[in-house]
C-alpha cells in the first residue's frame, strides 16, 4: 500500500487568541448559543472593515519557526472567492502568493522507521461559519448556519504528498498537535480545534480531496475507506475522478460533493482593505520566545534522567504529561517516575478518556510522588499503588487517606504466611496443589492469585510466590516421607 499511496494534508488549527482575526468578537464560542458571538465585520455586512489581530500573526510566525520554515519578509491577505452559506461575505480572507512561510518539516516515527514529512507552506486565514445538518449531509432536507465560528483565526499547515498510509497521517497529526500545544497557541481539546482536508491518490488514478475531517482517528478511517474505494474502482477498470468528497463519521464512508475546484476557480486577488505586513520586526523576538519542543525535550530526558527512549517518547508527546513528569522526577527517582507515569498513569488516563490537563486537579505531582515514595518504602505494593492512582483519578482525595480507608498498606510476612496456610488448607484448592506437586508449574500462578485475593492485594506477589514455593516444597517432602 505504502508505495502506491500518496497523501497530503491541509491542517487548519484554531489559534488561541482572545478575539477573532479581523474583529473584536470573543473566540470562546464553544458553549454559546448560535449566532451570539458576531458583529458586522465577521458577518460581512456592507461597510464593515476588517482590522488584523496582530497576536494571530505572531502565533502564525511561531508555528512556522517551530516547523523549521522560511518565514517570508512580507505577508499579504487575499480574497478567496466562492459562494457557500457559511461564508457571509461571499469570499474568505486568506493568504495566497505571500503566506507567512514556506519549506518546513516534521519528523515522525512509523513502525520503527524515522520519516520526514515536508511542510509546503504555513499561512493564516479566517474560519467560515458552521453548517448544522438535520440528518446526514446527503439526506438532510435543510441545514442551519451558526456564524459564531466565522472569523476565528486559523493557521493552515499544508504538507507535501509525503505521507504513505492512513496510519502515518494519524501519527503526523498527533505530532503536529503536540508541537502546537507546546507553543501555547492551540488547545486540541476544544471541539473542532483542528480540521483536516486530506488529498489522496493511488498510482494510476486521479486525486480526491476529503474535506473537513474533524478528528485524528477520523482522518485515518476516512483515508482507509478512500483507499479501498479508489482501489476497487481501478481494479474494475474504472476511472477515479478528481473530486471533493465529504467524510460521514457516522457511517464511516466518503460521499461525493462536487468536482474538484482549481485555484483559478477561486479568483484570488489581494484584499484591498488590508495593507501588507512586514515580518522582520517580529521574527527575532519570536525566535527567543520559542519553548523547548517535543524532540528536544525527548533528547534531554534521555540524557538528564537516564530513562529509556521509549519512555522519553511517551512522556514528551503531551506537554502536560512532560511537565507532570519533571515535577515528580524532581522529588523522587526519575526512572521509577518514568515507568509509573508512562506505563501506568497514561494507561489509566486512556481508559477513562481524559487528558493530563483534566486530571491534574485530582492528582498533583506532589501526590504522585507520595504514592511512589510509599511504594519504594514498602508501605504499599504495586497493586496498592495502582489502586490509589485509580481512586484519585475517579474521586480525588489524598494518598495516605486512601491507603488507610481502603486498607491498602502492605501486610507483614506473618500475615502472608497465615494467608498461604489458609489457601493450602482450602479444599477447593486441592486440585491445583496436586497439579503443582505432579510437575504442572502453571498451577502455582493460580495459587498465587488465591493468596492475593485472600490478602486483598496487600501482599507482594513476588514474595507470595517465593513463600508458596517453600510451603509446597515442604508439603512434597512430607508427602514423600509418608509414602516411603
Amino acid at each position: 500500500m505504502k508505495s502506491e499511496v500518496k497523501i497530503g494534508l491541509e491542517c487548519h488549527a484554531q489559534l488561541l487568541t482572545r478575539s477573532k482575526l479581523f474583529c473584536s468578537c470573543p473566540t470562546d464560542y464553544h458553549n454559546a448559543d448560535p449566532n451570539t458571538h458576531v458583529c458586522p465585520i465577521c458577518l460581512g455586512l456592507p461597510g464593515a472593515l476588517p482590522a488584523v489581530n496582530v497576536q494571530a500573526i505572531r502565533y502564525g510566525i511561531k508555528v512556522a519557526l517551530a516547523l523549521g520554515c522560511e518565514v517570508q519578509p512580507e505577508i499579504i491577505f487575499y480574497r478567496k472567492n466562492y459562494y457557500y452559506p457559511d461564508l457571509p461575505r461571499g469570499f474568505q480572507i486568506t493568504q495566497y502568493d505571500f503566506p507567512i512561510a514556506f519549506n518546513g518539516m516534521v519528523r515522525i516515527e512509523s513502525d520503527g522507521d524515522a520519516r520526514v514529512i515536508r511542510i509546503r507552506r504555513v499561512h493564516i486565514e479566517e474560519d467560515p461559519g458552521r453548517l448544522v445538518y438535520k440528518g446526514t449531509i446527503d439526506t438532510a432536507k435543510y441545514s442551519l448556519v451558526d456564524y459564531n465560528r466565522s472569523g476565528i483565526p486559523l493557521v493552515e499547515i499544508v504538507t507535501e504528498p509525503d505521507i504513505r498510509s492512513p496510519k502515518e497521517a494519524r501519527i503526523f497529526l498527533n505530532k503536529l498537535r503536540s508541537i502546537l500545544e507546546y507553543l501555547g497557541v492551540f488547545n486540541g481539546d476544544l471541539e473542532g480545534a483542528m480540521r483536516v482536508d486530506a488529498n489522496i491518490s493511488l498510482a494510476g488514478g486521479e486525486r480526491a480531496e476529503i474535506k473537513n475531517i474533524s478528528s485524528y482517528k477520523g482522518v485515518e478511517r476516512a483515508l482507509s475507506f478512500e483507499i479501498t474505494r479508489q482501489r476497487n474502482l481501478l481494479r474494475r477498470g474504472l476511472a477515479v475522478q478528481q473530486e471533493t468528497r465529504h467524510y460521514d463519521e457516522v457511517r464511516g464512508i466518503t460521499i461525493s460533493m462536487r468536482t474538484k475546484e482549481f485555484e483559478e476557480d477561486y479568483r484570488y486577488f489581494p484584499e484591498p482593505d488590508l495593507v501588507p505586513i512586514h515580518m522582520a520586526k517580529y521574527v527575532p523576538e519570536l525566535k527567543e520566545e520559542l519553548p523547548e519542543l517535543p524532540d528536544e525535550k525527548r533528547k534531554r530526558f534521555i540524557t538528564q534522567y537516564l530513562i529509556t527512549p521509549e519512555h522519553a517518547t511517551a512522556l514528551t508527546y503531551d506537554k502536560y504529561i512532560a511537565d507532570f513528569y519533571e515535577a515528580v522526577a524532581s522529588k523522587i527517582d526519575p526512572k521509577l517516575s518514568a515507568t509509573w507515569i508512562a506505563d501506568v498513569l497514561k494507561g489509566e488516563l486512556n481508559y477513562r478518556s481524559i487528558t493530563m490537563r483534566e486530571a491534574i486537579g485530582r492528582l498533583s505531582p506532589d501526590d504522585f510522588a507520595d504514592i511512589l515514595r510509599y511504594l519504594k518504602e514498602g508501605v504499599i505494593t504495586e497493586r496498592g499503588a495502582t489502586e490509589v492512582i485509580r481512586e484519585m483519578l475517579d474521586r480525588g482525595g489524598k494518598p495516605d487517606e486512601i491507603i488507610k480507608r481502603r486498607r491498602l498498606a502492605r501486610i507483614s510476612s506473618t500475615e502472608v504466611q497465615h494467608a498461604i496456610d489458609a489457601v493450602l488448607n482450602d479444599e477447593g484448592n486441592r486440585g491445583a496443589i496436586s497439579d503443582y506437586l505432579t510437575g504442572k508449574r502453571e498451577a502455582l500462578n493460580f495459587l498465587v492469585g488465591q493468596v492475593m485475593k485472600y490478602t486483598r492485594g496487600r501482599a507482594e506477589p513476588k514474595a507470595v510466590r517465593g513463600m508458596l514455593e517453600n510451603a509446597l516444597r515442604d508439603a512434597r517432602a512430607y508427602s514423600e516421607s509418608r509414602t516411603g
